[in-house]
């Protein structure tokens, strides 16, 4: 497991952002000299978290999402800090769905002292944590389990999905595009969080900051379909724009 930096994990926030940088750019911004800046891109290259190239980084593949294990400490402190900002919202004595993500998994973290929850998900790493809690009820969605993060996807699952309807529906995202669209990588994964989307009396959307403007495959919705996203950061004025357009409300946890 890779424990990033600050330096190193600004980085990879620049590299989100713009697609591609040069090492002399990052060498400029950091103050830094070429060398260092090209230790960290083979480093975080080595862990698959992003594309190392000749004189620059890029991000990943669009078609691929970078690995469980290295997610898990990717931002790690600013997903601490969203998470327990919306586990503030949620009341209890509340049904909710929680899907797949190493960002919803802090939110479930951050649940911990909540009463009377019921909780259906289809995240095994939830379900593991929050079957301990006091009076929480949880209901493990059936399909396919996934190795890599131990995530339960298929029609079985999206067919269970339909079968309730919830106060909160909390979920993670890969990708939010610069109009709004939401986007993720597998299908699959996609079609449980679209039935989770529908199946919310509120969607609450938890990202942290590098997941705006990342490039991902398969479209999951719009903001429009959200009711709360909760980041890291004050997002820039032109993506507010766009949240205040969808109707969404934002939560900054700075």
């Amino acid at each position: 497991m890779i424990i990033l930096n600050q330096r190193q994990q600004e980085l990879l926030g620049i590299v989100h952002r713009e697609s591609y940088v040069t090492v002399e750019k990052l060498s400029a911004h950091f103050g830094v000299t070429h060398q260092t800046i090209r230790r960290d891109i083979a480093l975080m290259a080595e862990h698959q978290l992003l594309q190392r190239y000749h004189g620059g980084a890029s991000v990943l593949s669009s078609v691929e999402n970078v690995a469980y294990n290295a997610r898990q400490v990717l931002c790690i402190e600013e997903k601490r800090r969203l998470a327990a900002l919306l586990a503030k919202q949620i009341p209890d004595n509340a049904s909710l769905f929680i899907n797949i993500g190493t960002t919803t998994e802090e939110v479930a973290k951050a649940l911990h002292r909540h009463r009377g929850l019921r909780v259906i998900t289809n995240n095994l790493h939830v379900a593991d944590m929050m079957c301990d809690y006091p009076d929480c009820e949880v209901i493990v969605l059936g399909g396919v389990l996934r190795k890599r993060d131990r995530g339960i996807t298929g029609e079985a699952t999206v067919q269970l999905i339909r079968q309730f309807k919830v106060d909160y529906g909390i979920i993670g995202i890969s990708s939010i595009e610069n109009d709004g669209v939401l986007r993720d990588y597998d299908y699959r994964e996609v079609r449980t969080s679209e039935a989770i989307i529908q199946q919310s009396r509120q969607v609450l959307l938890a990202a942290d900051h590098s997941k705006f403007g990342r490039p991902a495959l398969v479209e999951l919705g719009h903001l429009s379909q959200v009711h709360a996203l909760f980041t890291d950061k004050p997002v820039p004025p032109e993506m507010q724009a766009v949240i205040a357009e969808a109707g969404t409300q934002l939560f900054v946890a700075d």
